[in-house]
C-alpha cells in the first residue's frame, strides 16, 4: 500500500486467514488477465475461472503459471464439478484437478439435483487431498427464494463438519441470485441468521460482483469481510471500500468513531 497519511482500516498481509477477495476470471484474454493480477496481486487471495471456462482456455498453463509467480491460489468452478458429477465422472474430476496442480477444489450443488449430503459426502471424498470451498444456494431464483434461513444455517454447518475450509454463499456473476433478491439485494435478515447460527464469519465467503453488495457486507461485517466472484478489474475499487476510501464506505467507517 501507499504510504500512510491517514488513519485506516487494519487490513492483514498475504496469506490471509480473513479479509480475502476471491476474483473470478470469466475468460479474459492471457495479456489482460497478466497485466491485471500484476496490477492488484496483493489484494488477490483466490482466482476462480469461473464456471467451465477452463475447458475452453487453450493457454490456461500461463494463467495458472501467473498466479503462481504471485503465490496467488485458483480453483476451478463448482459448475465444472456439478458437469463431473453428473455425468458420473468424478474419478475424472480428480484427476483433472491433479493434472492442473490444484490444491484448491470447489464443490457445489447450485445447478443439478444433488442433495446438500451428498454434497457433504462428495466435500469428504476431496478433503483427504484438496482444500475444499463448498458453495450453498441455488442459482434458479426461484429455487433460492423457497431457500429457508434454517436451511442456510444447516446446509453451511454440514459442509464444514464435512471439512470445507471455506463456505461461499451464492450470488452468482449477476448478484441476483442465492443470498441475494432479484434486484441485487440482500435477502434481508439472512446474513445475520447464518452468524447467529454459529458459523464463523472467517469461514464464510459472500459472493459480491457488485459495488453495491460489496458495499453492503463491508458495512455489515466490517473491512475483512471474505468476498468473492470481483471482477479482476474491481480488485482495487474493492480495496477502497474495504478502507474507507470510497463514498460508499467513507462515512461508514467515520461514523463508526473506530479512529481517536
Amino acid at each position: 500500500m501507499n504510504p500512510q497519511w491517514l488513519d485506516l482500516p487494519a487490513r492483514p498481509g498475504k496469506p490471509r486467514k480473513a479479509g480475502l477477495t476471491m476474483v473470478i476470471d470469466n475468460g479474459l484474454p492471457t495479456g489482460w488477465f497478466t497485466d491485471a493480477v500484476a496490477s492488484s496481486a496483493a489484494y488477490i487471495d483466490i482466482v476462480k475461472f469461473g464456471w467451465g471456462t477452463c475447458m475452453v482456455t487453450e493457454d490456461l498453463d500461463r494463467k495458472i503459471g501467473v498466479l503462481a509467480d504471485h503465490e496467488i491460489r485458483f480453483c476451478f468452478g463448482g459448475t465444472l464439478f456439478e458437469k463431473f458429477v453428473i455425468q458420473g465422472r468424478f474419478g475424472a474430476f480428480l484427476k483433472f484437478c491433479r493434472h492442473w496442480s490444484c490444491d484448491l477444489v470447489e464443490v457445489s450443488n447450485g445447478t443439478i439435483p444433488l442433495s446438500n449430503t451428498e454434497k457433504a459426502d462428495y466435500i469428504r471424498r476431496c478433503a483427504g487431498e484438496f482444500a475444499v470451498t463448498s458453495e450453498v444456494g441455488f442459482k434458479d431464483q426461484a429455487k433460492a427464494e423457497l431457500m429457508s434461513a434454517e436451511q442456510w444455517v444447516e446446509s453451511i454447518a454440514e459442509d464444514l463438519a464435512a471439512g470445507a475450509d471455506l463456505v461461499v454463499t451464492e450470488a452468482r456473476e449477476s448478484g441476483k441470485s442465492g443470498i441475494c433478491l432479484p434486484d441485487g439485494r440482500l435477502r434481508a435478515g439472512l446474513v445475520e441468521t447464518i452468524l447467529a447460527g454459529g458459523a464463523d464469519a472467517d469461514r464464510l465467503l459472500f459472493e459480491a460482483p457488485t459495488k453495491d453488495l460489496q458495499a453492503q457486507f463491508i458495512t455489515l461485517l466490517g473491512p475483512n469481510v471474505n468476498v468473492g466472484n470481483v471482477a479482476l478489474g474491481d480488485v482495487i475499487a474493492l480495496e477502497t471500500l474495504r478502507l474507507g476510501l470510497r463514498g460508499d464506505t467513507l462515512l461508514h467507517f467515520e461514523a463508526a468513531s473506530i479512529y481517536a
